[in-house]
């Protein structure tokens, strides 16, 4: 296990930001992704919306390894 300190500030992100900004995210995700079919240009968007979707999956396994911020 990594640093203790690190782990509580990614959980810290998790719940205050995470959440937050991936829920904002998923919304648009779904709003967008129908559109893709029709104009394909909208596919970069949706790539880069489904990272920021999976961000709270990213602050839980670096809570989980206690990983720093580099």
């Amino acid at each position: 296990m990594g640093n203790v300190v690190f782990s509580i500030l990614w959980l810290i992100i998790l719940i205050f930001v995470g959440f937050w900004i991936a829920g904002i995210a998923a919304g648009f995700y779904i709003l967008i992704i129908p559109f893709t079919v029709c104009i394909e240009a909208l596919t970069g968007l949706t790539d880069f919306l489904l990272l920021v979707v999976q961000f709270p999956r990213y602050c839980a396994q670096a809570m989980m390894e206690g990983k720093g911020f580099n």
